[in-house]
């Protein structure tokens, strides 16, 4: 048996994709290199110039460190130097805490003189879709500089119905189709189905990956997904129309001879098409009624029929 399954989805930000930015540590903007949403950054890019009073006092540190071991490397004491070389060591690395990049403490290696502003960078390619501070603003740790978001993958979330949930599996193809590209299918897979149910609608939200190269896929954006269902492979499947449902209970009726015919318990699997999958109750090659629903009302009339001749003879 196969499937194919239906559903609405809704674009979003690949999270592994998603970055924000914030300080290592209080200070100013003193200029934004990029100061508009939506604007594409490229990585290593500066996005801004920032002051510290931290920053600087460490670089302060840093060259008072550089020199006092220029002074110190003639030394004929082993352990003069090696306090010198540990000394330079501690003041760069704690540059490299506060996110100083690399080609401006080798700057400031080089010329030994300390820069007011640090540049902070961008990480990754992207898109810059949100700036968090002005120029000329405080800002602390706590505040978010920017979020970039590459969006050449996205995640579409997909609201799955309980009964079609037999059905998908992580790693199924999907089909997509958006308004805003007619004619354009993008194919994709499911990558992820959430261990919770939606309160509201009581349906399980999936999660879709697709490649978006012309960034034609938006976030926020909806569109018609068709996830390709894995096929259940050697299902018994009959007809949904021989079932009988009753209260708690399934049945079909088998056929045994030629006008005989045995009522039997089934449990029921996945349906699609037109057909049911039967986990339990049936063997296969066994022929089942189709019409099963058919028999037992023409019995019910039959034995009405009779008991009202029967009425009607006394």
């Amino acid at each position: 048996m196969s499937h194919s399954v239906q559903a609405v989805g809704r674009v979003d930000y690949d999270e592994h994709r998603l970055v924000r930015l914030h300080p290592k540590t209080d200070g100013w903007v003193e200029q934004l290199y990029i100061g508009t949403t939506g604007a594409p950054v490229k990585q290593n890019a500066i996005l801004l110039s920032f002051y510290s009073p931290q920053i600087v006092s460490t670089q302060q540190e840093y060259v008072l460190a550089l020199r006092n071991l220029k002074t110190l490397q003639a030394s004929p004491f082993e352990d003069v130097r090696s306090g010198a070389e540990e000394l330079v060591s501690i003041t760069l690395e704690r540059l490299r805490f506060l996110d100083v990049p690399d080609h401006q403490i080798s700057d400031l290696t080089k010329t030994l003189k300390v820069k007011k502003a640090l540049h902070i960078h961008s990480p990754a390619n992207g898109i810059a879709i949100s700036i968090g501070a002005r120029e000329g603003q405080y800002v602390t740790p706590q505040t978010e500089l920017y979020a970039i978001a590459d969006l050449t993958k996205v995640w579409v979330l997909v609201n799955i119905y309980a009964d079609e949930l037999p059905w998908i599996r992580i790693g199924d193809q999907a089909r997509m189709n958006i308004s805003a590209a007619p004619g354009h299918t993008f194919m994709g897979k499911l990558a992820y189905i959430y261990p919770y149910a939606e309160s509201q609608t009581r349906t399980v939200k999936v999660r879709m990956e697709f490649d978006n190269p012309n960034l034609l896929l938006k976030p926020d954006m909806f569109a018609d997904i068709t996830i390709e269902a894995g096929a259940i492979e050697d299902a018994i499947a009959v007809p949904s129309e021989a079932i009988i449902r009753s209260g708690l209970r399934q049945q079909v009726f088998i056929l045994r001879a030629p006008g005989k015919f045995e009522p039997r318990e089934v449990s029921l699997g996945v349906s699609s098409d037109g057909w049911t999958q039967i986990r339990d109750g049936i063997a296969a090659g066994e022929e089942v009624v189709v019409s099963a629903q058919f028999l037992i009302d023409s019995e019910s009339k039959l034995r009405e029929a009779a008991a009202k001749m029967q009425e009607a003879g006394q």
